[in-house]
C-alpha cells in the first residue's frame, strides 16, 4: 500500500468506520453503532485510529462502500490505568502489507504518551488469524483471566 496515513478519527469518519467493519472485522457488537462511536470520539478524540490509503484497482467499488480510502482501524483507549485494544481491523484487500503493525506502533505511541505500562487486547477465541497477528505483534494470551460480561441494555 502506497500513502498510507494514520491519524484519529473525526465525527465525519464514524458512519465510514461502521460500514468498514461489517467487511474488515468480525461485524459489529452491542456498542458499534453511531451513537457508542459519537461518545468514543468526543470524550477520547485521540483513541480511535484509522489507517488511511488508496485501495488497489481491483477492490475501488468495495472500498467506496466500505469506508472509502479506510485500510485499517484500531481502537487505543486509555482509562488513566490501564491501556486496551479493540477493533484492530484491516481490509482484506489490504492485508499483509503492515497496515496492522503501523495501527498498532500508533496505538502504543498513544499509550506511552499517556503514561501506560501495558497494553491488552481483546481477540475473539475462535478467530485463529488475528491469534497469529497478535502474536506475531508481541502480544500474548492471559490463560489465567477470563472476560466477564453484563449488558447494560436490552
Amino acid at each position: 500500500m502506497t500513502d498510507l496515513r494514520i491519524r484519529a478519527a473525526t465525527p465525519e469518519d464514524l458512519d465510514a468506520v461502521l460500514a468498514f467493519w461489517k467487511v474488515a472485522a468480525e461485524g459489529t457488537s452491542i456498542s458499534d453503532d453511531r451513537g457508542g462511536m459519537e461518545r468514543l470520539v468526543a470524550r477520547d478524540p485521540g483513541a480511535l485510529i484509522l489507517a488511511m490509503g488508496v485501495p488497489p484497482a481491483r477492490a475501488e467499488s468495495r472500498a467506496r462502500e466500505s469506508g472509502g480510502d479506510l485500510a485499517g482501524t484500531v481502537i487505543a483507549g486509555f482509562d488513566g490505568w490501564r491501556c486496551h485494544l479493540y477493533r484492530l481491523a484491516v481490509h482484506p484487500d489490504h492485508r499483509r502489507r503492515g497496515i496492522a503493525s503501523a495501527l498498532l506502533a500508533a496505538a502504543e505511541e498513544r499509550f506511552v504518551r499517556l503514561g501506560g505500562r501495558r497494553a491488552d487486547a481483546m481477540v475473539l477465541t475462535h478467530n485463529d488469524t488475528a491469534h497469529r497477528a497478535w502474536d506475531a505483534a508481541g502480544y500474548g494470551p492471559e490463560e489465567k483471566w477470563r472476560r466477564w460480561v453484563k449488558p447494560l441494555t436490552d
